[in-house]
C-alpha cells in the first residue's frame, strides 16, 4: 500500500447515460455531450477525454523533468496522443501512442526527459502493465 502524505485535489464529477449521456463537475466547468466513438453527432467519448488528460498530465511531468535537470522547458512542447478502443479474445481494452515534441532539445535528452516523465506521471502510473503504451518523439 502507498503511504499518502496528503491529497492536493479531488474531482466530483456525475455522468448519466453512458457513451451516449452527459458528464458534468461539480463546480460547473466540465459539462459534456457523450456519443460514441465515431457516431454521428455531436459529443465526445471517453477515450478522447482520457487522451486529453494523459497528454496534458504527462506535459507536466515533462516541465518537472525539465526542471529537475535544469533544462529550459520549451514553450511549444507537444504531446499529440492516440488512445484506441479495441476488442480481442479477451474482451474490450485500451492502448496508446503518445508523440512527445520537444523542440530545441537534442533527441536523446528528449528521450531521458520521456522516460523520467513516464515513471512520474500520474497517468503513466496508473496505466503500467496494463495497457501497451508506445512512446515517440516527432
Amino acid at each position: 500500500m502507498i503511504s499518502i502524505e496528503k491529497v492536493l485535489y479531488t474531482s466530483h464529477t456525475r455522468t448519466t447515460g453512458g457513451r451516449e449521456g452527459t458528464a458534468q463537475s461539480d463546480d460547473g466547468r466540465l459539462d459534456l455531450k457523450l456519443s460514441p466513438p465515431g457516431a454521428p453527432g455531436n459529443g465526445t467519448n471517453p477515450e478522447q477525454l482520457f487522451a486529453v488528460c494523459w497528454s496534458a498530465c504527462f506535459l507536466g511531468a515533462l516541465r518537472h523533468a525539465c526542471n529537475a535537470r535544469k533544462i529550459g522547458f520549451p514553450a511549444t512542447a507537444a504531446v499529440d496522443a492516440q488512445v484506441d478502443l479495441v476488442h480481442g479474445e479477451k474482451g474490450f481494452f485500451l492502448q496508446a501512442r503518445l508523440a512527445v515534441s520537444l523542440p530545441e532539445i537534442e533527441q536523446e535528452v528528449a528521450q531521458q526527459l520521456i522516460d523520467a516523465a513516464h515513471q512520474n506521471c500520474p497517468y503513466s502510473k496508473a496505466t503500467r502493465a496494463n495497457i501497451d503504451v508506445r512512446f515517440s518523439i516527432v
